[in-house]
């Protein structure tokens, strides 16, 4: 007996081909708007609604890398109990919306279209929190910088200590963001930034003498390098931010006492208890289904 499945079935390959299914319209894809999404494994529905802003890797190894925080920290903070979004763009006005922290980590942050700027200036106004680590304070105006995160540094100036051995001097040392917080880091320090007179130190350093601190002028100067800022924006609503300038390197973003620190800062510009990241119990794991015998 001979098979027609050779002969057939490159004719109905063909055949599809030939006349493929109608594409979608918009019309037809409006009802999946009233579906619920499956939600992601292990994510606390309702947790602190964080975003994620990084940029591409700038430095060598070790260092800068922003990409590496997104992947390690979205991972991290949803461990914790929090819903987190990100990204390396700018976040959408939708994305705002749905956001009460966002955490910047990525370089010269302040330069940002008059759009980005006027949408971020918004967010802010309405009471939503800012974290930003490192050089994300960085931009071509400072004294606007600090308008939403208590401080900024000019681009371009040498204000900074490159790495260096850091010893904090813990200015509110009762402060319980910072328990557990090791008082020795091997990291970047800056100095010359512009700060808001609101501003909460936290910790400072006195600044090592290196050669990129000598050639700023900074050697000697005891500048705050973590603070909280509480600020009302013109016609707005109390607003928070949370500033760690360290991270540098990928080592200080990933020592577990550090990023439980972090966590508290975080949940603080987010108006939540300090604890409710860094302390997260998960629920225990629904018990297997039974299969009947």
């Amino acid at each position: 007996m001979i098979s027609l499945r050779p002969i057939l079935l490159p004719a109905l390959m063909a055949a599809a081909a030939i006349a493929p299914a109608p594409a979608q319209t918009a019309a037809d894809y409006a009802r999946y708007s009233t579906y619920t999404a499956p939600r992601p494994q292990g994510q606390n529905v309702n947790g602190m609604r964080i975003f994620l802003f990084g940029g591409l890797k700038s430095h060598g190894p070790g260092a800068h890398d922003y990409p590496h925080w997104l992947d390690t920290w979205s991972k991290l903070l949803t461990e914790h109990g929090a819903v987190v979004d990100g990204g390396l763009s700018f976040p959408s006005q939708e994305q705002l919306d749905r956001s009460e922290v966002v955490i910047i980590y990525k370089g010269d942050a302040g330069y940002m279209t008059p759009a980005q700027r006027a949408r971020l200036q918004a967010y802010v106004k309405r009471g939503g929190g800012l974290v930003t680590f490192h050089d994300s304070l960085c931009g071509p105006d400072p004294a606007d910088m600090a308008t939403l995160v208590g401080a900024g540094k000019k681009h371009g100036e040498v204000n900074y200590t490159w790495t260096a051995t850091l010893d904090y001097n813990a200015v509110d040392k009762d402060n319980p963001i910072i328990a557990g917080m090791p008082m020795e880091i091997y990291d970047e320090a800056f100095f010359k930034l512009n700060f808001a007179p609101e501003v909460h130190p936290i910790l400072t350093v006195t600044m090592p003498d290196t050669p990129s601190a000598r050639k700023g002028g900074g050697v000697g100067q005891t500048i705050p390098q973590m603070w909280t800022y509480e600020h009302t924006l013109p016609g707005g609503q109390p607003a928070r931010a949370f500033v760690w300038m360290q991270g540098h390197m990928v080592d200080s973003l990933e020592d577990p006492a550090i990023r439980k620190v972090l966590m508290r800062g975080i949940a603080w510009a987010g108006k939540h208890p300090l604890g409710e990241l860094a302390d997260y119990v998960p629920p225990p794991p629904a018990p297997a289904p039974q299969v009947p015998r």
